[in-house]
């Protein structure tokens, strides 16, 4: 068993100065925690795996292949693999709490998770 606090993964990712931080990672689940500031551009691609946010706290828009939804602490979002998407209109720092499965990656040309 594995146990995170999420007071201590913010403070882990905020002292590593970068927005993301992946915390957990097994072949059919991988976890992160990921952190954008208000009025910062959302730069991610589209995933080869499903995804998961839950919104910790913050403000902003989510925008999902050309439709915006606003989102807000407690909002959870389910974004299928290869859907474009990208947050924006941040207007209090958002914190999402990312869960992809398979792990992150897993579904990549050249990943242990192809078939062979």
């Amino acid at each position: 068993m594995q146990v995170f606090g999420i007071t201590e993964l913010i403070e882990k990712r905020s002292a590593s100065k970068e927005t993301w931080l992946e915390f957990l990672r097994v072949p059919d689940l991988s976890m992160g925690l990921y952190v954008l500031a208000v009025g910062e551009r959302d730069e991610q691609e589209p995933h080869s795996e499903d995804e998961i946010y839950y919104v910790l706290s913050g403000e902003g828009v989510i925008q999902v292949d050309g439709e915006d939804r606003p989102v807000e602490a407690g909002s959870v979002l389910f974004v299928a693999k290869n859907e474009d998407h990208r947050f924006h209109s941040i207007t209090s720092e958002l914190t999402l709490l990312v869960f992809f499965a398979p792990a992150e990656g897993a579904n990549e040309p050249g990943s242990l998770g192809d078939a062979p």
